[in-house]
C-alpha cells in the first residue's frame, strides 16, 4: 500500500514553474480544438497536456547527506561509464577521469540536481547540436552546459548537461559562485537529454550500465571508500 501511495505522490508531483506557460498553452490549444474543430482532436489534446504536465513534474527527493557520497544528478538510465579526457566545459583542464553518462528519455524528471555539497566554481555554456543524446560524440558536439563544483576540501566534481534529439533549451537556476548542496536543484533539459558527471581519478563508480537512477537519491560513488566497481547481471 504504501508503495502504491508513492507511485501515486511521485506521478501527481508539483509542476516545475518552468513549466507552467507550456502546460498553459497545451491547455488553451486543446480549449481551441474543442470549441472549432473536433472532439475527438480536443482529447488528443488532453492526453498531451497531462503529458505536458507530467514532464515538467518536480517531485520532492530524499538525498543521503554522508561526506564523500556523489549523488545522481538525473533520473535516467545509466548509458555509459568510461574513463575520458575531461572536456573543457567542466573546468577541469583536460584531467582524465570516470565518466558516468545518464540519459533521460521524455518521460523521466528532467530536473537535474547537484551531485555534491560544495561551491560552483566555474560554468560553461557550449552551443552546438542537437543529435541523439546516446552517441558518444554528442558530449562534443551538442548544445551543454557544464558545471564544475568544488568540495570543502578542493576535491572538484565535473558535471555536464547535455541537450538532446527532442531538447531545445538548458536552463539555469543556479549561477557561477553559488554554493549548493547535495541533490539541490541546479537545473532543467527540456524533452530528453543525458547528464555526465566526472568522477575524481581513482575512484570507482558504484552503478552500472543499464541501472536506473533517481536524482538527489541514487549514490554514483563514494569518494571516502576505496571499493572496486561493482560488477552487475540483468536479471
Amino acid at each position: 500500500m504504501n508503495g502504491l501511495l508513492d507511485t501515486i505522490r511521485s506521478t501527481l508531483a508539483p509542476v516545475h514553474r518552468e513549466g507552467y506557460r507550456f502546460v498553459a498553452i497545451f491547455a488553451i490549444v486543446t480549449l481551441a480544438l474543442f470549441v472549432f474543430v473536433a472532439d475527438w482532436l480536443g482529447w488528443i489534446g488532453v492526453v498531451l497536456t497531462i503529458w505536458c504536465a507530467y514532464f515538467f513534474r518536480d517531485p520532492d527527493r530524499v538525498t543521503p547527506l554522508r561526506e564523500g557520497l556523489v549523488i545522481s544528478p538525473a533520473d535516467g538510465r545509466v548509458s555509459a561509464i568510461e574513463e575520458v579526457v575531461s572536456p573543457p566545459e567542466t573546468g577541469l583542464d583536460g584531467e582524465r577521469r570516470v565518466r558516468v553518462s545518464i540519459f533521460m528519455n521524455v518521460f523521466d524528471v528532467h530536473v537535474n540536481r547537484s551531485p555534491v555539497a560544495g561551491r560552483i566554481a566555474a560554468m560553461s555554456y557550449i552551443p552546438g547540436k542537437f543529435l541523439n543524446a546516446e552517441l558518444d560524440k554528442a558530449s562534443d558536439e551538442n548544445e551543454r552546459q557544464g558545471f564544475r563544483i568544488e568540495m570543502a576540501d578542493g576535491t572538484a566534481i565535473g558535471m555536464v548537461q547535455i541537450a538532446g534529439l527532442v531538447a531545445r533549451r538548458i536552463v539555469r537556476f543556479a549561477k557561477e559562485g553559488d554554493r549548493v548542496g547535495p541533490g539541490e536543484r541546479v537545473g532543467m533539459i527540456r524533452f530528453g537529454s543525458r547528464v555526465d558527471v566526472y568522477l575524481p581519478s581513482g575512484h570507482n563508480p558504484l552503478v552500472a550500465i543499464g541501472q536506473r537512477a533517481i536524482a538527489g537519491e541514487t549514490v554514483l560513488a563514494d569518494l571516502a571508500s576505496d571499493e572496486p566497481e561493482r560488477e552487475a547481471r540483468l536479471g
